[in-house]
């Protein structure tokens, strides 16, 4: 088991000013604690930390996420995190609750999320199945963290290729894709606007097993790309020829030790080498590409910028 204590949040990641929320989890002594195995397989530590496990940390490029494995290794790193950002910092409103910095948000979501209802406009937790475990939500005062849980993950595209039920969240939400949230649960897509931004800001650090091509666009024959299409930056990593295509936006990202075909796609993309310039060889081909010698061949195109001597 490892134990973390979260003391700031980056800007990037959400749109309130920073301090205050970062200073308030660290004020209630935010931790979350990263677990073996599976939830379920035994009772977590006596300690008063969000539990994460195992196999809900799931690697871009790895067959868990590739092949979107909704039985064994479902990501719930979002959702994790994001209970843990609620209760320690936006602020929760039930009884005995740590004291948050964001009460109107959190007004905005309790009312998002009462309207979701069952009987209500039955767009979260509907169906006989769910009224147990709805029961027990709101008698530990934690329906309003599981809604906004289940529409990020949607949000994000984590349900975007599921195809056992409608909707996302195992069916039990209305909405399975951005799109969905917002012709479908428009309060619940309101609620984003106002605290995430749309794309994952972080470095997605592409598992060394990859081969092929790990794309950054969407692509319904790659059901993978519904979450993917939301990263921003990532690289490659190991040392296999795989390749890595960027999207519309203005990527940041990185090969590996082996032979890369790098391509930017739209926006303004910069690729980023560990080493000083001019440790590798560089040319530029007749058709406008640019190969870059150095650990391994990489093939660049549609990039607009180079940085060497760069960490990453």
């Amino acid at each position: 088991m490892i134990l973390f204590y979260l003391t700031d949040v980056p800007v990037s990641t959400f749109g309130y000013n920073k301090i205050p929320l970062a200073e308030k989890m660290a004020e209630n002594k935010a931790s979350l604690m990263l677990l073996n195995g599976s939830d379920g397989d035994k009772l977590p530590p006596m300690i008063n930390a969000q539990p994460l496990y195992e196999t809900e940390l799931i690697v871009e490029g790895t067959d868990a996420y590739m092949n979107n494995d909704y039985e064994n290794h479902r990501d719930a790193t979002f959702e994790e995190i994001l209970h843990l950002v609620h209760d320690s910092g936006i602020g929760v409103d039930v009884e005995n609750a740590s004291p948050g910095v964001l009460r109107e948000y959190q007004k905005m979501i309790r009312t998002a999320s009462t309207n979701a209802l069952p009987g209500n406009s039955n767009l979260w937790a509907y169906g006989k199945q769910m009224q147990s475990w709805l029961h027990e939500l709101k008698n530990e005062g934690s329906v309003t963290q599981e809604y906004l849980a289940s529409v990020i993950d949607s949000y994000y595209g984590l349900w975007g290729a599921y195809e056992e039920k409608e909707g996302g969240m195992w069916g039990f939400y209305i909405a399975k894709t951005r799109e969905d949230i917002k012709n479908k649960d428009p309060k619940g897509y309101a609620l984003l606007q106002h605290f995430f931004n749309p794309y994952l800001t972080y470095k997605a650090h592409i598992d060394e097993g990859l081969t092929g091509t790990f794309q950054m666009s969407f692509d319904p024959a790659k059901p993978y790309t519904h979450k993917s299409q939301y990263l921003l930056n990532a690289s490659l990593t190991g040392k296999e020829d795989s390749n890595l295509f960027g999207n519309d936006q203005d990527n940041r990202i990185a090969g590996n030790g082996g032979n890369n075909i790098i391509d930017g796609k739209e926006g303004f993309d910069i690729v980023v080498y560990p080493g000083v310039e001019n440790y590798y060889t560089i040319k530029t081909l007749d058709d406008g590409t640019i190969t870059v010698t150095g650990d391994g061949t990489d093939t660049l195109i549609n990039v607009e910028k180079i940085l060497f001597d760069q960490s990453f």
